[in-house]
């Protein structure tokens, strides 16, 4: 009989986000092992589904508080499942604050605890004051503690105490997901064409603060090159953005259909990723459009795997923190140097074809399974 697996995350697929992109290719991938899952309910609804044999449970959420959902029937779904499923191990995806007290109460003594710690939680008001003891908790009773690069293994991070029982799992990006299909070029060839063959500039992700959306509107105005920036997606600080943005040279697209993100993102020439803290831990959409050889310009961010993903000058610019105008001066040197875009979209595309993708980030969690 399998053993199981109880992933416990914020949200899954086909809910999308860097997270949920990780927990998904692990539930799949992870095929020795019965794979079930718990995470909130974006629609409102307590369901179960099963998506390509991953049994999902979706808990309906109850309120939002300081960005966190909170559920009434939570625990007692959290109990039963675990009563119903015994898993042997259960996989945390942090941050997820809520739960943690649920988790430490609802698992049995024997059950392996493993955190996957794709990012601290930045903020250390009163919020993080009574979060940070359940925190503390959930670390010192898990078995295993998952970084996703090596550069947060920082002295600023809670889990750095910790560091005898921490393992390097990657991000993977589903590669699948990214390579070219049929009608693609086509596709491509008319968003092109959408913007008069314009270099483009692309933004991707979650309209939140620390994705430094504000930065990139402020970027675009001292870009030399006559191109164009793109910024998908969508989030609580659209309406509050789209409104900071008065250039012409700006187009917010809303959320994509995965194949319509595909094609955007082969038909930039830049990746603009000028998030500004340390809560970008990895950093996703970044592998992804470097796989899709989209050059990214990042910050350098202290601490963050931002900066192991993309490496300085031989995958694309890192440009001092908060410094917009170098920000865009890398954007017009890359744009003024065809050839030098060329190397790093290539150099880009193999380093996370050789060190991010889903197959890796599921092969290096079936090695640790097989020994914890």
């Amino acid at each position: 009989m399998k053993k199981t697996i109880l992933h416990i995350s914020k949200y899954y697929y086909p809910d999308l986000g860097g997270i949920e992109t990780l927990v998904r290719s692990l539930a799949e991938g992870l095929t020795d092992y019965r794979n079930v899952v718990v995470c909130f309910a974006t629609n409102g609804k307590t369901s179960e589904t099963t998506i390509n044999g991953v049994i999902i449970h979706r808990v309906k959420v109850n309120f939002s508080f300081m960005h966190q959902d909170v559920s009434f029937g939570y625990f007692k779904i959290l109990k039963n499942l675990v009563q119903k499923y015994s898993p042997d191990f259960v996989h945390v995806h942090c941050p997820n604050p809520y739960v943690y007290p649920l988790v430490l109460r609802a698992i049995l003594p024997e059950t392996k605890l493993i955190l996957h710690w794709h990012s601290d939680i930045i903020s250390k008001g009163l919020m993080y004051k009574v979060v940070k003891p359940f925190e503390n908790k959930a670390l010192k009773r898990s078995d295993l503690i998952l970084a996703t690069s090596p550069n947060y293994i920082h002295p600023s991070s809670p889990i750095y105490q910790y560091k005898e029982k921490i393992r390097i799992v990657q991000n993977g990006v589903i590669a699948a997901d990214f390579d070219m299909k049929e009608g693609d070029e086509e596709r491509i060839k008319s968003i092109k064409q959408q913007f008069d063959n314009k270099p483009l500039v692309i933004f991707v992700g979650r309209h939140i603060q620390y994705k430094g959306i504000d930065l990139l509107i402020e970027i675009e105005k001292y870009i030399q090159n006559d191109c164009h920036v793109i910024i998908t997606g969508t989030g609580p600080l659209t309406n509050k953005l789209e409104k900071q943005s008065v250039s012409p040279r700006i187009t917010f697209t809303g959320r994509l259909s995965s194949d319509d993100l595909r094609c955007y993102v082969h038909a930039a020439d830049i990746f603009a990723f000028p998030s500004n803290t340390k809560a970008e831990a990895f950093g996703i959409a970044l592998a992804e459009a470097m796989y899709c050889r989209c050059v990214p310009v990042v910050f350098h961010l202290e601490g963050s795997g931002v900066n192991w993903v993309s490496l300085k000058d031989q995958t694309g610019m890192e440009i001092p923190h908060g410094d917009i105008k170098a920000f865009a001066a890398a954007i017009d040197q890359l744009l003024n140097n065809r050839s030098l875009l060329d190397q790093y979209a290539l150099a880009s595309h193999e380093r996370v074809k050789e060190h991010f993708t889903d197959e890796m980030a599921v092969r290096k969690m079936n090695e640790i399974y097989s020994i914890l």
